[in-house]
């Protein structure tokens, strides 16, 4: 019943997991950077490019398993810095307009390449 899902629109795990997990009607998306998949590296200094690409990377995944951002249930979202909070949800409303997921936001002490920001999702088919 699990089926790894993967996609080359989206940076490549930089660890010991997968992109994204089908399991049953569930699809859990490992946490995605702002990274551009085609360099490696972050999309920019700031939140507004970062959240923009981590996002981007999410439909890409998402995509992958034959849904779209509307089948996200549950987001998870990592910050670096709070004060970066009213920026980021400009950014996310744009991917989000209507009936948003779930979410939580933390403010964390520091994320794999000392990126701004970290996302994951759960997204039901």
């Amino acid at each position: 019943m699990k089926t790894i899902v993967a996609s080359a629109a989206a940076p490549a795990a930089i660890g010991p997991y997968s992109q994204a997990v089908r399991y049953g009607n569930l699809l859990f998306v490992s946490g995605t950077l702002g990274m551009d998949p085609k360099t490696g590296e972050l999309a920019g200094p700031g939140i507004e490019e970062q959240a923009t690409r981590a996002l981007e990377n999410l439909r890409a995944i998402v995509r992958a398993a034959g849904l779209t951002l509307g089948n996200v249930l549950k987001s998870t979202v990592f910050l670096r810095d709070m004060n970066d909070f009213a920026a980021f949800n400009a950014v996310y409303a744009r991917y989000f307009p209507a009936d948003p997921p779930a979410r939580e936001t933390v403010q964390v002490a520091r994320l794999p390449r000392d990126a701004a920001i970290e996302i994951s999702v759960i997204c039901g088919a």
